[in-house]
Order: C-alpha cells, then structure tokens, then sequence
C-alpha cells in the first residue's frame, strides 16, 4: 500500500485557525475547507511551497457542516476546475447546500437563549461573507463507506455525530491517520466550553473512536485545550489521541452531570448571562463570556435540555 503524507493547511480567521488537511494520495485530497478565502489565500501558498497544485486535488472531504469547515468548500471545487468530488455526510448536507440551513440551525439552537434580537441578521451576514458558494455534494455519507484515493489508498468513513448530526471521521486505512474535524472538544477551544449538538451521540462517537477506530494519529479542527488551558495542537501521537479522547469523554461525563441537575430542579430565568442555565456555569466555575460566536455553551446545554425533554 502506499503511504500517504499528511500536511496541514492553516489559515488564520479572528480568534481561530483554521486548518485543512492534505492527503499527499494518487488521488489528493483535502480534508475540510475553511472560509471562502482559504483555498486561494492559505491552501494554494502552502501547497506550492510543497511542490504541489491545488488544480490536481480530487476529493473534498468534508467532516461537518459549520461554515468555518464548509466556507471554502465551493472556492476549492471552483480552483480544481470542478473536478473534485465533494464528499458530506447527508445529515450535514444541507449545510453545504443552503446559507439558510446555518440560521435554521441557530434560531433552533443556541439562538433562543442569547436574547439578540440581531443574532439571526449576524449569522445571514456571516454566511454570505464566509461561505464561498451553495453546492449539492457529489458524495453523500452516512458511515461505513470506503472512499479510493487511487493507487491502493483507500480512506474509510466512520459516523461519529454529536458536535453535529452528521460529524464523521476519515481513517487512512492502514496508517489509522483519523480526522475528525471538531467531534473531539476536550474542554473547547478559544470560548473554553466544549460544544455539542447531542451529548449522547457525541459520548457514543467518542467510545467509538477510542475503543474500535484507536488512532495512530488524530487530526483535530482546532487546537482544543486541555483542563489546565493549554492547547493541543492539531496534530497528535497515539498517546495525545487517548488522552485528547478521554478527557473528552471526561469532561463531558462531569458537563453531563451538572446539566442534568440543573434541569431536574428546573430551569429559571436571571439576570444571569448565562440563564437559564447559570447553575451549571456555576458548579463548573465557568466564567466564559457565553454569547461569543459560536457559543458552545448554550449549544451543548439546548442539546442537554433536548436529551431531558424526550426523556420526560
């Protein structure tokens, strides 16, 4: 089989980087997008600085649908001269397919407790200055597909849902080089809340990965930090992996708890920025600023609240 190099791509966007992968196949691909600017700004520099062109890249694997994963997306197609296929899972599809999917998503979610009576304006304005183009993806994904990269390479799809419904990861199969975009959250990035759309499928996705999938290297969207605030970087040795894994499932175990128990006493509004869920900020000594885009904190608590409605 051939080894395939792996090469991050980084691109600065405000408080985050922004970072695609480039698998170095027969067949090159790269693994997220970033924002519109990205592919001609970031990616097309870094790759020919590496003897390679952005023209000959032939998969766009995308691993969920936020636009600072999809925004570049349509420019990258655009630059390989349509010729990249274009691969989401189906339960993120519409991310890629419509702006409006973006502001459904937040005026469903964290949106109904931020009181901006703006917020839906912001989020249409971002997407129209962040995302490079609508477009249908050519391969839609649910897990379990094997995508060929040409020359014996073959990458495996595996559906790991929970930061978004169809968040998935892409292993090299026979390096077990996993990327998984941002499904593995260990305490958050820049906001320091770890955000999840379904905290059960975000546990499952976790076990997932450490129990059947075993990274040799792990790949992550941004550099996620560890308790005492010191990130990780993107890219981690087997050991980082199970580390960066656990903590995860550890940290989410003790969100889990404190969520829980604020629902189980009853939500009540406060003054409180973070009403009303203030209790669990509280129990945890979260003392983040819980508006700042894209609020992983009142994402994973709707997602709490979500779980313990069907529940009663």
């Amino acid at each position: 089989m051939t080894s395939v190099a792996v090469h991050p791509l980084v691109s600065p966007w405000g408080r985050f980087g922004l970072y695609s992968f480039y698998l170095d196949a027969p067949e090159p691909a790269v693994v997220d997008t970033g924002i519109a600017s990205s592919p001609a700004e970031g990616m097309a520099p870094a790759l020919e600085a590496i003897g390679r062109r952005i023209e000959d890249v032939r998969w766009i694997l995308l691993t969920h649908g936020h636009i600072d994963h999809v925004g570049g997306a349509h420019a990258l197609w655009e630059l390989t001269g349509r010729r990249a296929r274009v691969v989401i899972h189906e339960a993120d599809a519409p991310m890629l397919r419509s702006r409006r999917a973006h502001v459904a998503e937040y005026l469903g979610g964290r949106g109904r407790y931020l009181n901006d009576p703006e917020g839906a304006a912001k989020v249409a304005a971002a997407t129209e200055a962040v995302i490079s183009g609508e477009m249908e993806p050519a391969v839609l994904v649910r897990g379990g597909e094997t995508l060929s990269l040409g020359g014996g390479v073959t990458v495996s799809v595996h559906a790991i849902p929970g930061h978004t419904p169809g968040s998935v990861a892409y292993v090299i199969d026979g390096q077990d080089d996993v990327f998984v975009g941002d499904a593995v959250q260990v305490h958050g990035a820049a906001n320091g809340f770890p955000g999840y759309a379904d905290p059960i499928a975000y546990r499952a996705g976790l076990r997932h990965l450490r129990d059947e999938v075993r990274p040799r290297h792990l790949y992550l969207g941004h550099p996620y930090r560890r308790a005492d605030g010191v990130a990780y970087g993107v890219e981690l040795d087997a050991g980082q992996a199970r580390e960066a894994i656990q903590e995860s499932l550890d940290i989410e175990a003790g969100v889990g708890e404190a969520a829980c128990r604020c629902l189980q006493d009853g939500l009540r509004e406060t003054d409180s920025p973070y009403s009303p869920f203030a209790p669990v900020a509280e129990s945890l000594g979260y003392t983040g600023d819980p508006t700042l885009e894209p609020s992983p904190f009142f994402t994973s608590m709707h997602g709490y609240r979500t779980y313990f409605d069907q529940k009663s």
